[in-house]
Parts: C-alpha cells; sequence; structure tokens
C-alpha cells in the first residue's frame, strides 16, 4: 500500500512539473513574433515629451539590441526620411545598418503603405511586436489595424513617444481596449533571454543590460566586478 501511494505522489510530483514547465502562450519567445520599429527619426522625435529623448534613445537600443541578439524578424521604417523626418536613431542604425532595407512611406499608417505591410506580413508571424513615434498617430494606425486584421500585437510603450504624455496614455488606453498588449524595452529583453541557463545569449545579453539597461545595468556591472561573476 505504502509503494502505491509512493508512486502515485511521484507520478503527481512529475505531471505538475510538467505542467509548470509548460510557459504561457501569452509570452513572447526568439521565434514566435516579429518586430516593427516606426519612424524613430529626428524630426518625429524633436516633439516628443513625456519621456527624456535620452532614455528613449536607450530604450530603443535595448530594442534594437535584443532584436539583433535573438534573429528578430524585424521591420524598420520610415517616414518621409529624404524630405523631412530625416535619419532613424543611431541606436536603430548601429544594429540594423543596412538602410537600404528600411522601408520609407508617405502614408502615416503604416498598414496602408503596400510595401510596408508586404513586408510584416511576409515574415509570417501571428504576433507583432511595434514601437514607434508618435504613439497616437504612427502606432496606433498600424496597430488597430493589424488587430482587425487577426494579428495578435504587443506595444514597446517606453520605446513610444508623443507629443505630451497625455496623448501617449490616450493612445495607449485606447490600443488596450482593442486588445493590444503593453511592455516594455527591458521587459522585451527578459522575456526573451527567459533563463539564464541560455548560455549562447547570456553574454549579450548581460552587456546590452549594462549598456541600455539604467540602473539595472548598472547592477550587472556592479555584481560583476564586486562578486566577480
Amino acid at each position: 500500500m505504502k509503494a502505491i501511494k509512493l508512486t502515485f505522489v511521484l507520478l503527481l510530483a512529475v505531471t505538475f512539473n510538467a505542467i509548470a514547465q509548460k510557459p504561457s502562450p501569452e509570452l513572447l519567445d526568439p521565434t514566435n513574433h516579429s518586430l516593427v520599429l516606426i519612424d524613430h527619426e529626428g524630426q518625429m522625435a524633436f516633439a516628443v515629451n513625456g519621456v527624456d529623448p535620452v532614455q528613449l534613445r536607450n530604450n530603443v537600443g535595448l530594442v534594437s539590441g535584443t532584436a539583433k541578439i535573438f534573429n528578430i524578424p524585424t521591420v524598420v521604417t520610415t517616414v518621409a526620411e529624404e524630405s523631412f523626418s530625416g535619419p532613424v536613431f543611431p541606436e536603430i542604425i548601429e544594429f540594423f545598418p543596412n538602410n537600404k532595407e528600411y522601408i520609407d512611406r508617405t502614408t502615416m499608417n503604416t498598414w496602408e503603405d503596400e510595401n510596408a505591410y508586404k513586408a510584416i506580413t511576409g515574415k509570417g508571424k501571428k504576433k507583432i511586436v511595434m514601437a514607434g513615434l508618435w504613439t497616437s498617430v504612427c502606432v496606433v494606425g498600424p496597430v488597430l489595424s493589424a488587430i482587425n486584421d487577426g494579428y495578435e500585437v504587443y506595444v514597446i510603450t517606453d520605446a513610444s513617444g508623443d507629443i505630451s504624455q497625455e496623448a501617449h496614455d490616450m493612445a495607449v488606453d485606447r490600443m488596450v481596449q482593442a486588445g493590444v498588449k503593453p511592455i516594455t524595452s527591458l521587459q522585451y529583453l527578459l522575456e526573451l533571454q527567459r533563463d539564464w541557463a541560455r548560455s549562447e545569449t547570456y553574454e549579450a545579453v548581460n552587456q546590452l543590460a549594462m549598456r541600455f539597461g539604467g540602473g539595472y545595468g548598472i547592477g550587472i556591472q556592479y555584481a560583476r566586478k564586486m562578486l566577480k561573476h
């Protein structure tokens, strides 16, 4: 009888362990989504309020570097780059230096541009992560359009910005009501790493966090020096 009980307990433990090891399908991983970076350009950034420009650039660097480390299918799109908005942030150029692959548009809604639409949907991912300037125009448009077309959309809110905090917040609220999932830049990095035993990306993730991760990155640097990690 004791053997039967022990066997039952072991089977129950194995069952619970197997359940615990299955992550939620809501979580992002390196293979289940694409990334769209929208209009992170000088002219668009000049009027942004509510987020410090240095913080915004750091967050965009964190997102761009994450995409590079984990080989995320990425679309970089600009609006009137040559005639009005100017080049993308240096933090994007560093990780995606081939500007011939950028998709320039005249439309404010990326989803309405034929080339951009084909590039995004051509990645073949039902989950799409987006960030851009401005939140209330150039992010809201493609987000609502993608959701309407049946995509699951995540928005990196701290790698996006608008002309006022209210404009940004109202845009995020509107998107959330439509079904978007808001995340942050550091959350994006850590959600993809997920397990510190993933040695193939461990060092690159730590280096990126130390460079762009603010206080968290300083903490990593401190631990490595003081704890001889």
